[in-house]
């Protein structure tokens, strides 16, 4: 099961999707967050109040467009 949610930055507005890992559940469970945007060559990031530790099947590379968690920044 996955769960809809709404990422806003200024006037933009964009819906996302989180799947059904744990990882993805602490996020749910500590919406809604506010952060501050940062970039990092084509990458935009910001912290999160979530801890999670890194999985076994994590990747260091996204397609465009996917979220993903990095832990070593709480990102």
């Amino acid at each position: 099961m996955s769960y809809r949610i709404i990422i806003g930055a200024g006037p933009v507005t964009m819906e996302a999707e989180l799947n059904d890992t744990q990882t993805a559940q602490r996020i749910r469970e500590e919406l809604p967050i506010v952060g501050r945007a940062n970039t990092w060559g084509d990458e935009i990031y910001f912290e999160i109040p979530v801890v999670v530790d890194e999985t076994p099947d994590a990747r260091a590379d996204v397609e465009v467009g996917e979220l993903g968690y990095w832990p070593a920044g709480n990102a």
